[in-house]
């Protein structure tokens, strides 16, 4: 494992004047993380923001009003991740049980196209005859210029919802909802595309409902709250509270059985009991397996699955996009190595390897360049860009992705400053983003790259660390602490789940699978010793029996042969000064 400094959250300096009726462990760990009130842990839905706050809604809603009242023809143009297809999916459920008949949508071709609404998309509508009166995006289309002016010249009215940060200038659209624009007075910057289109369909449905037009029985949108909660949580946004009354009121949902069919047929081809889900499950289970569609082919395949009615067609395209997923892991797993050993011509240790590092190979697949910046920074603790070749052979696609301390997308801006017309297009949030440069041009943005990382980040940046919530007491360790956190949240991005660190002594390892480190750990208090495990660590490990172990690790509820126990998800571990076993 990469060494990391362990730090622990600053807790309260009293006991907060909150929370009377929870556990002390989970006020503790909610006041942590900035919890303030008992509203802030209220996740019913009448404690979401107000749509109306959001800048340009009035007008969205008249032009999708008057779609449903003319029965235009309405197109859904989405995006190739787990957000875009969420988003798209809830935009065409919610559209029609509004009452709008001719709704379709597309997805660019992540290869083909690139992301968001382009030139190239609108001419091929016009070409094929399937131009719509109303073209509506999802989670993209704030920086899509050239292709809103195509689209509005072909004679189409464009409705732009998304949540990407705006550039200085907005695209001439119809209608602009983002809660990112300048000038919007939403509170929630941090809802995912998903977020924005339902708030757009609530609007709608309020509007609708005073014109006395309101399809009967009255639609209840809350049924798409599922596909508002994976979108959420796959996108990684902030998990403020408004985002978490989704992520929570979505899981309720999905507990209950009454999900979509076809995010019921991912769990059950992940072999994940639904009943039983956490947000962690929605990031890690169903979020790959759904990307892995957008990534190595074409997500439609995914967006038709959470489309899906009938219970078996939805497993036949879950067993498809798992699939797929499988694919992806085993290409990533190729590329991974590939990097690696470029690393090692880079440099022979780590002190010596760039700041912000760019990173190539003619080989690499387009759709997993993402995730391999993500494995390269993690290991490395640099902000990473992993390049693919571009469709036309002269360009190369980058995905970047970011450690804390440099927002990425401001750091492409700096280059882009001083370096006009190096960077083709680029576009993105703080911690990930993509760009476009010519292939010949990749020493020299390396170069720029590392430069803008350089004039960021100091050294102290560059040492990777990890946070916990301190130890558990005697009394937390054990299976009730483990139940009790799993359902405690919603946990995410910027409202983490859980963490702790302790000495332990440790009585055996061994490693499982191919490079899974299994342990049993005994407190160094003398309490009853507790299986952990540590994914991914790699053959060659060091002897902790002789050592003993300062472990950072998640509790977590294990069955095996009907018998359930404590476990240690272990996400960190070294050597220390607890005696050893012998």
């Amino acid at each position: 494992m990469t060494p990391k400094k362990i730090l622990r959250r600053p807790g309260p300096d009293m006991d907060p004047d909150w929370g009377s009726g929870l556990p002390p462990l989970l006020r503790r760990l909610y006041a942590a993380r900035g919890v303030s009130s008992d509203a802030e842990l209220a996740y019913t839905l009448k404690h979401l923001a107000s749509p109306m706050q959001l800048q340009g809604i009035d007008r969205a809603v008249e032009l999708l009003a008057d779609a449903i009242g003319q029965q235009k023809k309405v197109l859904i143009l989405g995006d190739f991740d787990a957000d875009g297809a969420t988003s798209t999916a809830v935009a065409m459920l919610g559209l029609s049980m509004l009452g709008l008949g001719q709704i379709d949508f597309r997805v660019p071709s992540r290869f083909a196209d690139g992301y968001g609404l382009t030139p190239g998309i609108i001419h091929r509508l016009v070409e094929e005859g399937e131009t719509p009166d109303l073209l509506v995006t999802v989670d993209n289309g704030i920086s899509a210029h050239e292709g809103v002016r195509a689209a509005r010249e072909a004679g189409m009215q464009v409705v732009v919802t998304d949540h990407h940060l705006a550039g200085d200038t907005l695209p001439d659209a119809n209608a602009i909802v983002n809660p990112n624009q300048p000038g919007c007075p939403f509170l929630s910057k941090h809802a995912a595309g998903v977020g924005v289109m339902f708030y757009v369909l609530t609007a709608l449905r309020k509007h609708l409902r005073e014109q006395g037009r309101l399809p009967q029985p009255e639609p209840n949108l809350g049924n798409l709250l599922d596909l508002v909660a994976l979108g959420t949580v796959a996108d990684v946004v902030p998990l403020d509270h408004n985002n978490r009354i989704f992520v929570e009121q979505g899981l309720r949902r999905i507990r209950q059985g009454l999900a979509r069919p076809g995010i019921l047929a991912l769990l059950e081809v992940a072999g994940r009991d639904h009943t039983a889900i956490s947000s962690t499950d929605l990031g890690f289970v169903l979020g790959p397996r759904l990307n892995a569609a957008g990534r190595l082919d074409d997500m439609s395949i995914g967006i038709a699955c959470l489309l899906a009615d009938d219970p078996d067609e939805a497993r036949r395209l879950a067993r498809e996009l798992d699939t797929f997923n499988r694919e992806r892991r085993s290409i990533e797993k190729d590329m991974k190595a590939q990097a690696q050993d470029l690393l090692a011509s880079m440099s022979l240790d780590i002190e010596g390897l760039p700041w912000g590092l760019a990173l190539f190979d003619p080989d690499w697949h387009q759709g997993v360049i993402g995730i391999l910046a993500a494995r390269i920074r993690e290991q490395t603790h640099r902000p990473t860009i992993a390049f693919a070749l571009d469709e036309d052979g002269e360009h190369i696609k980058g995905s970047a992705r970011s450690i804390p301390g440099l927002h990425i997308r401001d750091a492409l801006a700096v280059v882009d400053t001083r370096h006009p017309g190096l960077l083709k297009k680029f576009g993105g949030h703080a911690m990930a983003a993509g760009m476009t440069i010519a292939g010949d041009d990749l020493e020299r943005f390396s170069q720029a790259f590392d430069e803008a990382v350089r004039d960021t980040l100091t050294e102290d940046d560059l040492e990777a660390a990890v946070v916990t919530d301190g130890p558990l007491s005697p009394e937390e360790l054990c299976l009730e602490t483990a139940h009790l956190l799993k359902r405690a949240g919603p946990w995410g991005q910027h409202f983490p789940e859980p963490m702790f660190d302790g000495e332990f002594r440790v009585i055996s390892q061994r490693i499982v699978g191919e490079n899974h480190l299994k342990l049993v750990l005994q407190p160094v208090d003398g309490r009853e010793a507790v299986d952990g495990i540590a994914f991914n660590t790699g053959p060659e490990v060091p002897d902790y029996t002789r050592s003993g172990a300062r472990v950072v690790y998640k509790p977590d509820a294990n069955t095996f042969r009907g018998r359930t126990s404590l476990q240690l998800l272990i996400d960190y571990l070294e050597p220390s000064s607890a005696p050893s076993s012998s």
